[in-house]
């Protein structure tokens, strides 16, 4: 009877310890996300402390409450080789995640306000939770990867078997191409020198602002960072494609500007005409009555 009283005493202890540590931290939590919330006025930095503050948190709520609850175990690892072994077993795709979430904060292969496609869908990255990270959508059924209005969530397990591209970290820039199909009677030569002038215009606009370190990093990975005009013969007629870089989100803005620059350039060129898919009939009857109804003209 004794050791029963002793036993219950124990264990309302524990729970009373448990509620007090939980309730200390709440408000912990709490006060400091006061703190930075009139501290930290760049509201992606204050979004960034405050998930950091909840991390801190419940990690310090796991390190101070399970040793008390393990003390009637052989062992810490004879306790955790059980709970593992039921969490592999119940709760495989949440454990998972679990360690997918550990793998995006340690590894950092995207973070808040990133770009990036995963699984075939691309969005920017817009929260980060324990078991999934959510996206706005962009692309889809929109052109130039805008955006569509959906969000979508993603379990965080994704990230250890799905390839992840990210647009924005490290080199803050892509590649785009815009080609432009011209008839083989155009003057190939005066339209190619025309585009290089327009993306050489445009790319000085266009990259003005870039950061010193951002060309840097460029550099490391490309040689050439200019715009350049490449040729190739097409079946409807001289392909002429623009290749520049432009920052993700502006593909659609500046793949405008190029267009409407180009428009501008070829509405008084009389040599250079905008190709498209002909059909063209070589039958020998239909030949011959044409080149006929072509000479009686003549005469």
């Amino acid at each position: 009877m004794i050791n029963n009283l002793s036993f219950l005493s124990n264990f309302n202890g524990k729970y009373l310890y448990t509620f007090f540590v939980i309730i200390i931290l709440i408000i912990s939590r709490f006060i400091i996300n006061k703190i930075i919330k009139y501290k930290v006025s760049n509201i992606s930095k204050r979004y960034k402390s405050y998930k950091l503050n909840t991390y801190v948190t419940v990690s310090l709520a796991i390190i101070i409450i399970i040793p008390m609850w393990v003390n009637n175990f052989k062992s810490l690892f004879t306790f955790l080789g059980i709970f593992s072994a039921g969490l592999a077993i119940a709760l495989r795709d949440v454990v998972i995640n679990f360690f997918g979430w550990i793998y995006i904060l340690s590894r950092r292969p995207f973070s808040s306000g990133d770009r990036i496609e995963i699984d075939g869908v691309k969005g920017d990255v817009i929260d980060i939770k324990l078991m999934e990270f959510t996206l706005m959508e962009v692309g889809n059924w929109v052109d130039a990867e805008q955006s569509t209005g959906r969000i979508v969530n993603i379990p965080n397990g994704k990230v250890l078997s799905m390839n992840t591209a990210n647009f924005t970290k490290g080199f803050e820039l892509i590649w785009n191409e815009i080609t432009v199909l011209i008839t083989f009677e155009s003057d190939w030569k005066k339209a190619k020198s025309i585009l290089n002038d327009i993306a050489q215009k445009n790319s000085l606009e266009l990259n003005k602002n870039l950061k010193e370190s951002i060309i840097h990093s460029a550099r490391k990975n490309y040689q050439k960072l200019t715009p350049i005009v490449y040729t190739k013969v097409k079946s409807s007629g001289v392909a002429l494609t623009i290749r520049y870089l432009c920052k993700p989100r502006k593909r659609r803005t500046t793949s405008e500007k190029f267009w409407e620059n180009i428009l501008d350039a070829f509405e008084n060129e009389d040599k250079i005409q905008f190709a498209y898919k002909t059909y063209r009939n070589f039958n020998p009857e239909i030949t011959k009555f044409l080149n006929d109804r072509k000479r009686e003209g003549e005469e």
